[in-house]
């Protein structure tokens, strides 16, 4: 054996991690686990390769104020410990935004890194936490190499139209584009929805990846045509804590009526916004349907009516629909919200079977529906290790020794 892969996907609540052999076509993970509820109570859980549960260890009693970068610190040494013997030859990384020039995985180096800073601002709660965890590892083992997957690649397929804001030319040459999110995530679908739907895996798609972040992704020929998401992580779709798309004057409200800067107005839609603001109870799906507040079901109401309203939104872009995926945290696991959705889509031929939704079946469509309806797990960590693999696929980096060497100069920020 040639030695694994870390995969290490730091998303905004939770860190999710595999190991993948190297030197090989992707096959499942060696193990695969999360520290989900980060910034409340973490909670550590990993399995290996058939399923049953690894020991914690230390991990299995994680301070409740711990962070990415105290977490990751953590977790590096106990993955060691599992792999032992077994040389790591990469650590693959999901990275929300990669700007207008990454449009593929890429090599990280001092110079990527810093590019990559850049675009902390376009996706404040998540590219400060991919960056920790590069940063971590490079600190740890500095000579081996990372690479870095980005969230707003796949969906570079788009005509330019679907990236455009009705802004002065100016500002987009800039950059100010649409750019997209949940890339990983929608890559991943489109790479598994033939093994469900055949050749009519190419057609007009509707994939809804719905969960603490959510947005919707129009496919054709499993490409992506059109996303709900932005400029940033933060339009589109009503989400846990963000509120998606807003009415740009009420920004200017906020800060000339009343006297809200920046930062406030920042903290106000991403962390303070969505489920959990309309709510006033919780940005958790499963504590709001638990809820008999009516102000649960109003925040859960929203939620599935603009998600509806996104769906029916894209369709342009494809000109028809073919089939509608759910998938991520929500997607793959509220039956409730599934129902709601595709009540409000009840117009386009699209109803469902009642007990293979409930029981969150694959194919959850009825027998009249025009359309197949499916659940879909995702699985992003996949996506990463078939780019080790791609970039690195005898298990040796494919570079100059010199910029090989590079890796280990990656600014720690200590």
């Amino acid at each position: 054996m040639k030695g694994v892969f870390l995969i290490l996907n730091a998303g905004s609540s939770s860190l999710k991690f595999a190991v993948h052999e190297a030197g090989s076509p992707v096959t499942p993970p060696l193990l695969r686990g999360k520290i989900s509820g980060l910034g409340t109570t973490p909670v550590f859980s990993a399995q290996d390769n058939s399923g049953a549960d690894i020991d914690p260890g230390a991990l299995a009693a994680l301070e409740p104020d711990s962070n990415h970068e105290t977490l990751i610190a953590d977790l590096l040494p106990w993955l060691a410990s599992r792999i032992r013997g077994q040389p790591l030859v990469a650590v693959g990384h999901r990275v929300v935004h990669g700007g207008q020039h990454f449009d593929a995985p890429v090599l990280i180096s001092p110079e990527v890194l810093r590019q990559l800073d850049t675009f902390v601002p376009l996706a404040p709660l998540h590219q400060p936490h991919n960056l920790a965890a590069i940063r971590a590892v490079a600190k740890w083992q500095p000579a081996i190499p990372q690479i870095a997957c980005f969230d707003t690649s796949f969906h570079r397929s788009q005509n330019r139209l679907a990236e455009l804001f009705a802004l002065p030319r100016d500002l987009t040459n800039a950059g100010v584009v649409r750019y997209g999110f949940h890339g990983l995530s929608y890559e991943y679908i489109a790479s598994i929805l033939p093994d469900h739907l055949g050749e009519r895996a190419s057609g007009r798609m509707i994939v809804a990846h719905l969960g603490n972040g959510s947005s919707i992704c129009a496919l054709k020929d499993r490409k992506s045509a059109a996303t709900s998401m932005g400029f940033t992580a933060l339009d589109g779709l009503m989400m846990g804590c963000r509120c998606g798309t807003l009415d740009p004057g009420v920004i200017l409200y906020l800060m000339q009526a009343k006297g809200m800067t920046a930062p406030v107005i920042e903290a106000l839609l991403y962390t303070q916004s969505g489920l959990l603001g309309v709510s006033g109870i919780s940005n958790d799906m499963h504590v709001l349907q638990d809820s008999d507040s009516p102000h649960a079901k109003e925040a859960i109401d929203l939620y599935c009516y603009r998600a509806a309203c996104g769906l029916a939104g894209l369709l342009p872009s494809i000109g028809g629909l073919d089939g509608i995926v759910f998938t991520a945290g929500i997607g793959e696991n509220s039956a409730l919200v599934r129902r709601l959705i595709c009540g409000h889509l009840s117009w386009l031929g699209i109803s469902l079977n009642d007990d293979a939704n409930d029981r969150n079946a694959t194919a959850i469509g009825s027998t009249q529906s025009k359309v197949p309806v499916l659940v879909l797990p995702t699985n992003e960590e996949v996506i990463v290790a078939r780019a080790c693999h791609a970039l690195l696929p005898d298990g040796r980096a494919q570079r100059p020794q010199e910029q090989y060497e590079n890796t280990a100069q990656i600014d720690t920020g200590q």
